[in-house]
């Protein structure tokens, strides 16, 4: 049985800086999500703040609700992920309670649990874990890249977005396990602290990984799951964003990670990236398309963010992107990426 955890979100479910309580709301294999704890949207469901569909996890003000309403909390996940991973200042007296009730902490963020006196000092009273998931790996556990790469002999698809936050994970989640409805052995590899809190097995936290052993860390992840799942089709989630000036991402993917087939995820009304004129305005779909290319790999499908978009605004975006590109162009969240194992299938079929 999975352990019991509770998601901290503290007024910010809502937001796209919840996106680790997002993922977990979703699904995850590692814990059993039963609330989230968030003032604002206390008394709701938590599927219905993130989506509309209900789920089942019920939002309530404080922790001791929380602790009323459902026994046996194990753990107390924080659910953001901040610009900088910087943990809000207000959110340590809500830790401080958890301790208090014997519930150990999870934490993605830059800022480490481990670093906070008052933390420290309760957990080691009341007996609880900090567990800080970006904590970086120690030198003699990082791997260099050694080309091992290049013995994989199934499709390795890189799942990258135009901008940070657009449900990269997301995708690569639902294409994972609609490639085992099918019956397509389809596995992931994590790059983020929300992709391991889902229960990933293989992969590392781009984030906190020494710059020279990205490469390595990224080869290692995929040639290991590649000998040990024996799978049909390996997929990467994606990170930042081949041009968002604050963290370029994805090149890695492409050429460490020899993915030579893409799923690029877009937010058709997105103007600059993170939302932010003095970022700079995002590129063009069909330039970023081209800029793959020029890295040796092929966009197969495009999925569409559809944040900020009415239902035909999104079909409108769909069907004018298919005419454009030339390419499957799927609504993940409302109607599914069939088309995309359709895709996949194809390439499995021609290197058998």
């Amino acid at each position: 049985m999975k352990p019991k955890a509770i998601v901290l979100t503290d007024g910010m479910l809502h937001q796209a800086d919840a996106k680790t309580a997002h993922g977990l709301i979703r699904g995850t294999d590692r814990y059993e999500i039963v609330a989230v704890i968030d003032g604002l949207h206390a008394g709701k469901d938590a599927g219905e703040v993130l989506d509309g569909t209900h789920r089942n996890i019920p939002v309530f003000a404080n922790v001791q609700d929380a602790i009323t309403a459902t026994s046996d909390i194990s753990y107390c996940i924080i659910g953001i992920a901040t610009i900088g991973g910087k943990l809000p200042p207000h959110f340590v007296p809500t830790l401080e309670s958890c301790i208090r009730q014997h519930i150990s902490l999870v934490n993605g963020l830059h800022d480490f649990l481990i670093n906070i006196p008052s933390l420290v000092a309760l957990s080691s009273v009341y007996k609880v874990q900090l567990i800080d998931v970006r904590k970086p790996k120690p030198r003699q556990d990082l791997h260099f890249w050694n080309a091992d790469i290049f013995k994989v002999d199934v499709p390795i698809i890189a799942v990258i977005g135009t901008d940070c936050a657009l449900g990269k994970r997301t995708t690569c989640r639902l294409v994972m396990k609609a490639c085992a409805v099918e019956g397509i052995n389809a596995q992931m590899i994590y790059t983020g602290q929300t992709g391991w809190l889902q229960g990933g097995q293989y992969g590392f936290i781009f984030d906190s990984t020494l710059n020279d052993f990205i490469s390595g860390e990224l080869e290692h992840a995929i040639v290991s799951c590649w000998a040990e799942t024996k799978p049909a089709v390996i997929l990467i989630e994606g990170q930042s964003a081949l041009r968002n000036p604050s963290g370029p991402c994805g090149s890695e993917l492409l050429v460490s990670g020899n993915a030579k087939n893409v799923i690029l995820v877009h937010a058709p009304k997105r103007k600059y990236y993170d939302d932010l004129p003095e970022w700079g305005s995002l590129h063009s779909l069909a330039s970023e398309i081209e800029l793959i290319k020029m890295y040796g790999s092929t966009v197969i499908a495009v999925a569409l963010n559809t944040e900020h978009c009415s239902m035909a605004e999104a079909l409108d975006f769909q069907q004018q992107y298919e005419a454009e590109l030339q390419l499957p162009v799927v609504l993940p969240l409302q109607q599914g990426v069939g088309k995309i194992v359709s895709s996949i299938q194809s390439l499995i079929k021609n290197i058998a």
